[in-house]
């Protein structure tokens, strides 16, 4: 009894250690540089994953489309039982009486009259083969060379998504870094409350400050741990985002190896700016390019379609007929037929249809042209506004955190002059709450900033 009490012990540690080796692994931390973060996201972003399908898929399209050009061969077979065949009126007079047994006509029957007489036997079956080979065919050109067009559009679609998603990648790991400076600064200002507030107590206890003073430590101090809290949540919401942007599991816990000073410092320390950029490089124009190589080849297809159609075959087909259902006895006889041929097609006259049809097409590549020319003007208005915004986010965030430091100094001489009994804790309360806003206009500002950049980015077609 003893020993089975033994045995389920060391079962119970041994699922229970294996149960938490697993849980610590599912819970493993990883951890990312920037870099890192948009490299796992390029490969693991669903979003990404669909582009990354629409090229395979029209990599496979455009094979259909060469295959369409290629020898088709299909086999055919079949096996029939006529249970109630057609019949046929003929003169009885042409028919040899020693046959009519064999057809079913009476003896009775008048020779001067019909009688139904069916030429098909109870079963029949044929097996086959057929080649067919298009000639030429204009749409089958215009289509190939459009089928390689689409893929080029999948492939650029695939980049724009991975631009895409980089950017948002940046951007929420710039929120994480905001975040956790943010929660520092809280965490600091935290500490300084809480000693205040235990030399409050202790001047209190000796008779030095009034139990006001105390009450009003006590109020920071419950204030700064709202704001640790406060901070603290941006984080984990912050950090959803980003493993939301990245394809990371929700249930994995992500670290951030960079800090903020890094992305933060070359930026507000006037870094250059391009003086212009080639709007030909990027990624919406080009993909506009290539919207109106569509457009032109949908015009082609709708030319080409005044043009004939030749096509070639061949036929190979092997019948046998009888009245026992099994046909493929030694006695049975098989006949093969064969055949060869051409098939041309050639458009005469469709009320107009075509020529309507071509009017559409030039139609669309004029839009496409006029779209191309307008895609010009708009990235060149979105490069200069992104420039005006980013140089805005500097100044307001140098602004910000000189009024933030100014702010720290006020702060921090009332709690010298409040330690020295010469400023009260009402003034203190009231200079910290001062910081506090200055720090989170100066946390704000540095979202701009980094913000302002990715925008610039995304203006020069880049991440």
């Amino acid at each position: 009894m003893f020993r089975m009490k033994s045995k389920q012990m060391l079962l119970y540690l041994l699922l229970t250690g294996l149960l938490l080796s697993l849980s610590a692994f599912s819970q493993e931390s990883l951890t990312f540089s920037l870099p890192e973060a948009q490299e796992y996201a390029a490969i693991h972003s669903y979003v990404v994953r669909n582009s990354e399908l629409d090229v395979t898929k029209a990599k496979k399209k455009v094979w259909e489309t060469i295959a369409m050009g290629l020898p088709q061969l299909s086999g055919s077979a079949g096996y029939t039982k006529n249970i109630d065949p057609a019949k046929s009126p003929m003169p009885v007079a042409i028919i040899p009486k020693e046959y009519w047994p064999y057809l079913g006509i009476p003896d009775d029957t008048p020779a001067t009259g019909t009688y139904p007489i069916s030429f098909s036997q109870k079963y029949n079956s044929d097996w086959g083969i057929s080649v067919s080979q298009l000639i030429f065919d204009g749409s089958y050109i215009v289509g190939v060379g459009s089928a390689q067009i689409y893929l080029q559009m999948a492939k650029q679609t695939r980049e724009k998504t991975e631009i895409d998603i980089r950017n948002t990648v940046a951007q929420s790991y710039y929120m994480v870094l905001i975040a956790r400076e943010n929660l520092k600064v809280m965490q600091e200002n935290l500490a300084n409350s809480q000693k205040l507030l235990s030399d409050a107590k202790a001047m209190f206890e000796n008779g030095f400050v009034e139990e006001q003073d105390v009450e009003q430590m006590q109020l920071l101090v419950k204030n700064g741990e709202n704001q640790v809290l406060k901070s603290e949540r941006e984080i984990r919401i912050s950090k959803i985002v980003l493993k939301f942007a990245m394809g990371v599991d929700m249930d994995s816990e992500i670290e951030l190896a960079d800090n903020l000073d890094t992305y933060l410092m070359p930026l507000v320390r006037k870094e250059k700016i391009p003086a212009g950029f080639d709007y030909s490089l990027h990624i919406d124009y080009r993909m506009l390019v290539t919207e109106k190589q569509i457009s032109e080849k949908l015009l082609n297809l709708e030319k080409v379609a005044y043009l004939p159609t030749l096509s070639g075959f061949y036929n190979w087909t092997k019948m046998a007929y009888g009245d026992n259902s099994n046909l493929f006895k030694n006695d049975v006889s098989w006949f093969k037929s064969s055949l060869i041929g051409l098939n041309v097609s050639i458009p005469i006259f469709n009320g107009g249809m075509k020529n309507a049809k071509v009017k559409q097409a030039r139609i669309e590549l004029e839009k496409a042209d006029n779209n191309q020319k307008l895609a010009e003007q708009n990235l060149q208005k979105n490069y200069l506004s992104a420039v005006a915004d980013f140089e805005n986010a500097v100044a307001q965030y140098t602004n910000n955190e000189e009024n933030k430091e100014l702010a720290k100094k006020i702060y921090d001489k009332t709690t010298v002059k409040y330690n020295n009994g010469i400023s009260g804790s009402t003034e203190l309360a009231q200079n910290e709450s001062q910081y506090i806003q200055t720090q989170s206009a100066y946390i704000q500002s540095v979202m701009q900033v980094l913000n302002a950049k990715v925008n610039l980015n995304k203006a020069l077609g880049k991440y």
